[in-house]
């Protein structure tokens, strides 16, 4: 490796690890100003708001941030280098601009690594622990608001539900049906029901049940009955930040399992899998973009080019904000609406890369 790499390199992540620091530190500062009267109304103890809230805090935030702060970081020092005409220096030299971007890539490979491993394995665990504080010291009460639910609990098992009160473990309007063969062999209905955490047993109230073996119909009918039945109140209890908390491996069994429920929120968490690995990719074209941009000298010098790149970064974080709205409440699939900015951007990158100087 050249001098010239280990001067990049060097330059490169020293100015994002520095640049990130002061945000990490601000938004520290500005959290506790929001969230202090929360602290102190609900007495949360220091050590937890210290090690089970901020300490789990910063490398969530860090990986948020990142692809936003790559490329701020290489407009930044890219246009330095430009503005003492060392960029100059270096292609005059004999070097091309490809060759330039080599140690770019370097340092955008080591920054991509970090934040894929952070955001599949590191971060969820630091979730968890972030997000129990969160729900015992600053968030109210999860409250259930679905309606007319319908989930398939097992294949060929289903439940529907007018409503369900998770405050209350209640349920109304319930019925449980078994299809077997494409025809119903079971059905059991009830006014409501209820969870009783001691017997571990569901309540049925006004229940009335159907059971179809072959030419013989078997009713019944009762005001209560105390039967297992193939789900738990974790179905209604769960925020959908939740999969924050889930590391890859979890999350594709969770996304499974509520595939086969049909469940209504299956591509918000379609988004989170592959945001993972899209995010983690954006550094590669974000840094494509800061060194074409920012390599030529100009006229309105670093603060220009500055300008420039944080309008860019604001513009990417907006588009791909809108382009998950279209996925969650249009019918964009998760999977076109996480890469489409990339696509977009990479189409931008390779633009600038031909207008860079040579």
């Amino acid at each position: 490796m050249k001098i010239l790499d280990k001067y990049i390199i060097r330059k490169f992540l020293g100015t994002f690890f520095y640049c990130i620091s002061l945000i990490i530190a601000i938004s520290i500062v500005f959290d506790i100003s929001e969230k202090i009267d929360d602290f102190l109304n609900k007495k949360a103890p220091l050590k937890a708001i210290v090690f089970d809230y901020y300490l789990n805090f910063i490398p969530y935030f860090i990986n948020l941030f990142s692809p936003l702060f790559v490329f701020i970081s290489v407009i930044f020092f890219t246009a330095k280098m430009a503005s003492q005409t060392e960029i100059v220096a270096v292609l005059g030299s004999g070097i091309s601009f490809k060759r330039l971007l080599l140690p770019y890539f370097i340092a955008a490979t080591l920054l991509a690594s970090l934040s894929f491993y952070l955001n599949g394995w590191v971060i969820p665990h630091a979730n968890e622990k972030r997000l129990a504080f969160e729900n015992v010291y600053i968030r109210n009460p999860y409250v259930y608001r679905g309606k007319n639910i319908h989930r398939q609990i097992k294949p060929g098992e289903y439940i529907y539900l007018e409503s369900y009160n998770n405050n209350e473990n209640t349920g109304y309007q319930f019925s449980f049906e078994k299809i077997k063969d494409g025809n119903l062999s079971f059905k059991l209905m009830a006014e409501n029901i209820r969870w009783d955490s001691v017997s571990g047993k569901w309540k049925l109230e006004n229940y009335f049940s159907r059971r179809i073996e072959g030419m013989h119909e078997y009713l019944k009918t009762g005001n209560r009955l105390d039967t297992i039945l193939p789900f738990k109140p974790t179905e209604f209890n769960r925020r959908i930040t939740n999969i924050e908390a889930m590391d890859n491996k979890d999350l594709d069994r969770f996304i499974e399992a509520e595939k086969m429920k049909g469940a209504e929120n299956v591509e918000f968490y379609l988004i989170e899998k592959y945001k993972r690995m899209a995010l983690p990719f954006s550094t590669f074209i974000l840094t494509l973009i800061g060194v074409s941009l920012s390599s030529k000298k100009t006229r309105g010098g670093l603060g220009a080019q500055l300008g420039i790149g944080i309008m860019l970064s604001f513009a990417y974080i907006l588009f791909m904000q809108v382009s998950y709205t279209f996925a969650t409440n249009g019918n964009l699939p998760a999977i076109f609406a996480v890469w489409m900015p990339n696509i977009l951007f990479a189409i931008l990158s390779i633009f600038l890369l031909k207008k860079a100087p040579k």
